[in-house]
């Protein structure tokens, strides 16, 4: 027996996680600083204000009343962590915007600041009479508000398994999200000047292979192997206040709070970038997915092949080749017209082998139009006749298929379809009481036709 496809796939779900399998720990590691987010680079290279904004931060809490789910239920930890103040704190400090002040330890502050004063005057006015007054404290000018207000859990399940004679491998992935909210307040009117939502999403993963078989009659061989991928909640906590505090600073820059030491089309082009991604951000909806209106085109047209297979008067039906080609036309997002030329052969073994042409006209109702990924179903009439442009007969059919846009104008499709004679003549044999019907699947491409660009005259 050949065992290649069990080891290859062993091997596959290996190495589907293959960085973390190739870096597993195997010894003490010694401390290291902290790693930088995405957002922390496009936090630090933003372009710099003329003059930084003084601001207070008393408290970032948790405000989720979330605790860390178990298999037993829930523990009295926290799911996320406490220490956003200092999150966020740092995020500012990175922006090169904010003079963060200290506000949420003010009563250490203050009390460090009372002995000093009671110091100088017991002890230094009799040693240094002229000694400069205490530093008076600064002032923010704005206050920064808000907090994790939510982590939600298993917001995305699911996986994937396979086992052939004691050979398999599974894997499974998780989702949970984690939302902040951040507002600017002025200290002088108390206005709220803006607010920011930020969610993001946490992943984990877990991979795992096993093989279990007897080598002989009293010899078992048993393998397992795999990994568990949790992406930190603090990494994407700390990575959702950033992406807040950008986003505060270029509301700020389009509200003309404050100005920025830069030229204007550097200003122009950064956001305009931050515009384009908040658009995209209001279409993704919750799962990622990216409603923009209009999807696809209104023209496509369609190349497939695939096979059919008979189901007439004769036994032992044999899968043979078909092709398509099609023209499209969508009337509304949802629903197109489909007009298609088919040529196909239907064979029996041993029996029949027969060439056909069918001209086809389908009803489709794309079902998730604003979707890059969304199933299909179909329903039409036709007509068609062999290779010797003869035994003419009218048929329906009706199928259900995928379709994922690889590119705003080109999608891969997987299809089947039923298709159901008026004649039980279609193998050339007339027997029974039931008309002759087939099967086609096909894969194929279609290409939309980009939308016609208006030019305006001057």
């Amino acid at each position: 027996m050949n065992k290649s496809p069990l080891f290859l796939l062993l091997v596959t779900f290996l190495f589907t996680g293959c960085g973390a399998y190739f870096n597993q720990p195997v010894g003490v590691q010694k401390a290291v600083y902290g790693e930088h987010t995405p957002a922390t680079t496009a936090l630090v290279e933003m372009p710099k204000p003329k003059e930084q904004v003084v601001v207070g931060v008393y408290k970032f809490k948790d405000q989720t009343g979330q605790y860390k789910p178990t298999e037993l239920g829930s523990t009295f930890s926290t799911a996320v962590t406490q220490g956003a103040t200092s999150i966020l704190i740092k995020a500012l400090q990175d922006s090169k915007w904010f003079i963060p002040i200290e506000r949420e330890n003010l009563g250490n502050l203050l009390n460090e600041r009372n002995i000093i004063r009671s110091t100088r005057q017991e002890y230094a006015a009799k040693t240094e009479p002229n000694e400069a007054v205490l530093t008076p404290l600064l002032f923010a000018g704005v206050l920064l508000e808000g907090g994790i207000i939510s982590y939600d859990t298993n917001i995305i399940t699911g996986g994937f398994g396979a086992r052939y004679f004691g050979a398999g491998g599974s894997t499974q992935y998780r989702q949970d999200r984690v939302t902040v909210y951040l507002r600017l307040v002025s200290t002088s009117n108390g206005k709220i000047l803006n607010t920011v939502y930020v969610s993001k999403t946490i992943l984990s993963q877990s991979v795992d292979a096993s093989l279990f078989r007897y080598v002989n009659l009293n010899r078992l061989l048993e393998v397992e192997t795999g990994f568990t991928r949790n992406e930190p909640i603090q990494m994407a906590v700390t990575e959702a206040i950033e992406k807040a505090v950008e986003g505060l600073i270029v509301d700020g820059i389009k509200d003309k709070l404050w100005e920025v030491n830069a030229p204007q089309k550097q200003i122009d082009d950064f956001v305009a970038e931050y515009d384009k991604e908040k658009n995209e951000a209001d279409l993704a909806q919750l799962y990622n997915r990216n409603l923009s209106e209009n999807r696809r085109a209104r023209f496509g047209i369609e190349a497939s092949g695939g096979t059919a297979i008979m189901q007439g008067d004769y036994p032992n039906p044999e899968p043979m080749p078909m092709i398509r080609g099609a023209l499209k036309f969508f009337f509304s997002p949802t629903f197109n017209l489909s007009a298609s030329s088919n040529a196909f052969q239907v064979a029996n073994k041993n029996k029949m082998d027969l060439g056909y042409l069918s001209l086809d006209l389908n009803l489709e109702c794309t079902i998730l139009p604003r979707d890059v990924f969304s199933p299909f179903v179909f329903v039409g009439t036709g007509f068609e006749f062999d290779h010797h442009r003869e035994n003419f007969h009218t048929k329906v059919q009706g199928g259900a298929g995928l379709e994922y846009l690889v590119s705003p104008h080109v999608g891969i499709k997987l299809y089947g379809e039923f298709n159901a004679a008026f004649s039980d003549n279609v193998d050339h044999l007339e027997a029974g009481i039931r008309d002759d019907y087939y099967y086609r699947i096909g894969l194929g491409m279609t290409y939309y036709f980009p939308k016609e660009v208006k030019i305006k005259k001057k």
